[in-house]
């Protein structure tokens, strides 16, 4: 029996667990996927994941032809902001990319409508106004159910709260931040904030981009077939960090002694935490998928709990000074000489 989730203070029931599909339309075949697809929905999985730039719509496309069959089962998620594509309107926030991507979203997903819509990420000198107001529009339309944000920092989920409650609209319904035992800095404020707000939190990368399978060894070049050994950009700028890999190890030990995999207990400590509705699983193979619904029969103990206290502070990552550069911080902005443009903060950048 799956344990359905409310999403945030909506009346929407949602898995525990979302099935990610980034590797679909790329590594992972077709066939593999669908299978994948029907096997989550006969476990109960209802949610699934997908975005219009995973491998240039492919991955929306084999989504779409997967569910066909049992549309209404499944709460469709995909994302906006991020293009592959050339041109100052191909991507970002105007109200123009907003219609035109979710148009070419339900085209290639095959269906009347979207679930949920997110914002991929947050354009810093972009207002927030106008595309909750194309968003609106198409919420209006039936074209979409919900919206969401992925990557916000707390104070960007209040603004886009604020913002729905003025154009009469409801709320976004969930916030998607990258959330691991080795990266906790979501802790800080991107969950409090999502709580307070009425957001559920969809977490993503419960497995920090696969680090905490344990298959990474301290100190040692990682294996030619490993998403670091085959030189992803992501992984390397982020998770793959010796501080993590050494952790991952003692997490690897320490569900050993529990009697399940890293893989489990890595997802299942994501799920312990009241303020997560649910957590994204990409997997790029069936067996990957297996690992992943093993992790809801896992209990986390307060004996759980201690120990990766202890190895990661609560709202730190696992490195001191760490910061993903694919979303900075933006708290600093140096002065130009007196008298220039540089002194002054751009309008859009101070209110979005």
């Amino acid at each position: 029996m799956v344990d359905y989730r409310y999403l945030g203070r909506s009346a929407l029931k949602v898995s525990p667990l979302s099935l990610g599909t980034m590797m679909f339309g790329g590594p992972t075949p077709d066939d593999v996927a669908f299978r994948i697809i029907d096997k989550a929905r006969e476990q109960g999985i209802n949610f699934i994941d997908t975005a219009d730039v995973y491998h240039d719509g492919k991955s929306e496309e084999v989504v779409g032809r997967g569910i066909k069959a049992h549309r209404d089962h499944w709460v469709v998620a995909t994302k906006f902001v991020n293009s592959h594509k050339k041109g100052p309107n191909l991507g970002g926030h105007s109200r123009k990319w907003v219609i035109e991507t979710v148009e070419n979203s339900l085209r290639r997903l095959n269906t009347d409508y979207i679930d949920i819509l997110y914002f991929h990420r947050a354009v810093f000198d972009a207002p927030l106004e106008e595309p909750v107001r194309a968003i609106a529009d198409l919420i209006r339309a039936g074209k979409l159910r919900y919206f969401g944000v992925s990557n916000f920092r707390g104070w960007r989920i209040a603004e886009i709260s604020h913002l729905a409650d003025q154009l009469g609209i409801d709320r976004p319904v969930a916030s998607q931040p990258l959330y691991n035992i080795v990266n906790r800095t979501a802790e800080a404020e991107q969950l409090p904030a999502a709580y307070h707000y009425g957001l559920g939190v969809v977490s993503y990368s419960p497995l920090a981009r696969g680090v905490l399978t344990g298959k990474y060894e301290p100190g040692q070049a990682p294996a030619a077939d490993t998403r670091a050994g085959r030189g992803d950009k992501r992984i390397l700028e982020t998770e793959w960090r010796p501080e993590s890999i050494t952790i991952a190890k003692e997490i690897a030990a320490h569900a050993a002694r529990k009697g399940v995999t890293p893989t489990e207990f890595a997802i299942a400590w994501v799920l312990n935490n009241k303020l997560i509705s649910a957590a994204i699983t990409g997997p790029r193979t069936e067996e990957h998928w297996d690992s992943y619904v093993r992790a809801l029969d896992v209990k986390i103990d307060a004996e759980d709990e201690a120990m990766v206290d202890r190895l990661v502070a609560t709202g730190h990552p696992s490195t001191p000074g760490f910061n993903d550069p694919s979303h900075p911080v933006e708290g600093r902005v140096p002065r130009g000489p007196a008298g220039t443009d540089d002194n002054v903060v751009p309008l859009a950048r101070a209110v979005a």
